[in-house]
């Protein structure tokens, strides 16, 4: 247990750094969809901001608890095994969902994408940081 709560929250760590990172690198490289977020279907006036930070450490909390339970079905180099990891989840968790956001709320595919692109690369991280951590 003790394995599974320090690789989340290395993780966690991580990932809100690289969130914020990215956050900093879209407004910069892509206003245009920056400017997207200023629609009404997006609540940035309210207190819930906080969330954004801590959503790194809950999303690598729930992927250590995955990784602990089923690291042993992956296979293949430090590399292969975190790639392969991120990938499963993000089809897993996360494309069902994007179809679900994209279908349901006004948000552009370009944003969707972004968050789909994100999935990938924070469970794919996640996976990496955790194959280090806890092999």
């Amino acid at each position: 247990m003790k394995k599974i709560i320090i690789a989340g929250l290395v993780a966690g760590v991580i990932l809100l750094i690289l969130s914020v990172l990215g956050l900093y690198a879209t407004i910069w490289f892509l206003p245009g969809l920056a400017k997207q977020y200023f629609d009404p279907a997006f609540n940035t006036e309210s207190g819930r901001v906080v969330l954004y930070y801590i959503h790194p450490f809950v999303i690598s909390m729930a992927l250590s608890w995955f990784w602990n339970r089923f690291k042993g079905t992956l296979s293949g180099s430090f590399i292969t095994r975190g790639i392969e990891f991120g990938v499963i989840y993000t089809l897993i968790a996360t494309l069902p969902m994007m179809v679900l956001i994209y279908s349901a709320m006004s948000v552009s595919l370009s944003i969707v994408a972004t968050w789909f692109v994100l999935a990938l690369l924070q469970g794919t991280i996640a996976g990496l940081v955790f194959e280090k951590m806890n092999p």
